[in-house]
């Protein structure tokens, strides 16, 4: 089949320079949401139609599966299905999507197309107990007949409460011969992709309707009002899958999911979290209140947390502890290895069984060049040190606290580089001065 996605929308109520299909949901696209399920239905050509923003869309999410359709001038939606025409396959059924539209569910859009079975015109609607803004499903004998724009409708009309939700699938043969067609003749001066149902039943087509599952997945974004509320019923989705799975959840709402994350057994996630990219919690993970977590693997039985920070390159093996205010970046820790406080892990290797002390930091960047730090086994690094890359700390061996290390640090070996400790007679710390006014 074709799938043609309509994202051309401007967004004026965004208030934003962006373009309003880039505005992210759980750190996507909201056209990158609409690109993911469409995938999933295996479509042959998949179309998005662009406007406003033009280049900036196609540069986000350009892909190899993907033609792109200018509108210009945006003349409404029938306007905006003739523009990818061009690149269907008149022999299959077209799918129509939106852009702005994340949370649809392939799952509900396979139903839509089994109605329509190729050769019929099906269309989605749900029905609000509040519809207004949205064009309503008219029926005679319980037989879709058309579909009137809030706008355009009389009172009567107003008070249906099934709506249309814009998606629909039709016989792409059909839309060729309906959308030349169509007239501008309404409030909006436009021309709307509603009208082809008038035209489908002038023919004698019998028009299907289909209703989601859940309202939440025909929900548009028109503003940032709109945008935070997707982002929590998203949300919601996922921790209750998660929970599903047999996940921990301190607070089902408090936890943030942009991107994808993997957990085993027993895995217990506190409030404020976020995650962010791919990220694996082995089982029996506890990560504790107000963590970020991004493109890490955390292996069995690591304790995370409160206030710790993994960034993308991170990972874990069992029973590492990483405390609160400590943050690691691109870097392997081992086995049974403990940051239990206020510490910077960047570019480095660590081996198991290693103590990092509080207020420890690998000096990774001397400001135009990463260097890695290599920590063997067994070592106990004291409080307040600066390991300065590229260095290796010997298996077994203790840094003093306080200790700057700039050379390699034997094995076995006490390692120590402060001055001597001096008292100075006589000092007196100084005071104030009294203000002269």
């Amino acid at each position: 089949m074709n799938i043609v996605i309509l994202a051309a929308g401007q967004g004026k109520r965004m208030h934003s320079d962006h373009p309003k299909v880039l505005h992210p949901l759980a750190g996507k696209p909201l056209l990158g949401h609409v690109l993911d399920t469409a995938r999933k239905l295996a479509a042959g050509r998949i179309c998005v139609v662009y406007g406003h923003g033009g280049e900036q869309v196609r540069e986000t999410l350009a892909a190899a599966d993907l033609a792109w359709a200018r509108q210009a001038p945006q003349l409404g939606t029938g306007h905006a299905v003739m523009q990818a025409l061009p690149h269907l396959d008149p022999s299959a059924p077209t799918l129509v999507l939106y852009g702005d539209v994340p949370l649809i569910r392939a799952e509900t859009l396979d139903r839509l197309m089994k109605v329509s079975d190729g050769g019929t015109l099906a269309l989605l609607t749900v029905q609000f107990a509040n519809p207004r803004g949205y064009g309503r499903i008219v029926r005679a004998d319980g037989q879709v007949v058309r579909i009137v724009e809030e706008k355009d409708a009389d009172d009567a009309e107003r008070a249906i409460d099934e709506v249309n939700t814009g998606i629909l699938v039709a016989p792409t043969s059909a839309l060729a011969r309906w959308l030349p067609g169509l007239g501008n003749r309404n409030a909006q001066g436009e021309y709307y992709l509603t009208d082809i149902v008038a035209l489908a039943v002038a023919e004698g087509m019998v028009v299907e309707a289909v209703q989601p599952a859940h309202a939440w997945e025909v929900e548009g974004v028109n503003s940032k009002a709109q945008l935070a509320a997707l982002e929590r019923i998203h949300q919601r989705n996922i921790a209750e899958a998660l929970m599903e799975q047999g996940v921990g959840l301190a607070d089902p709402a408090r936890i943030d999911v942009r991107g994808e994350l993997v957990c085993g057994r027993d895995v217990f996630i506190d409030v404020n979290c976020v995650f962010e990219g791919r990220v694996e919690l082995g089982d029996g993970t506890t990560i504790g209140p107000n963590c970020v977590i991004q493109g890490a693997a955390v292996g069995p039985r690591c304790i995370i947390g409160p206030f710790a920070r993994l960034r993308p390159g991170t990972v874990l093996g069992q029973d590492v502890h990483i405390g609160n205010f400590v943050e690691v970046k691109n870097s392997t820790i081992a086995d049974h290895s403990k940051a239990n406080h206020l510490a910077y892990i960047g570019d480095a290797t660590i081996g198991s069984r290693v103590n990092v002390g509080a207020g420890t930091i690998t000096c990774n960047y001397d400001g135009a060049n990463k260097f890695r730090t290599i920590i063997e086994d067994d070592v106990f690094i004291g409080s307040d040190t600066q390991l300065v890359a590229p260095v290796t700390v010997g298996r077994g061996a203790t840094l003093g606290a306080g200790t700057t290390l700039t050379r390699d640090a034997p094995s076995e070996q006490l390692t120590i580089s402060r001055t001597r400790q001096t008292t100075v007679p006589g000092w007196t710390r100084p005071t104030k001065q009294p203000r002269k006014d």
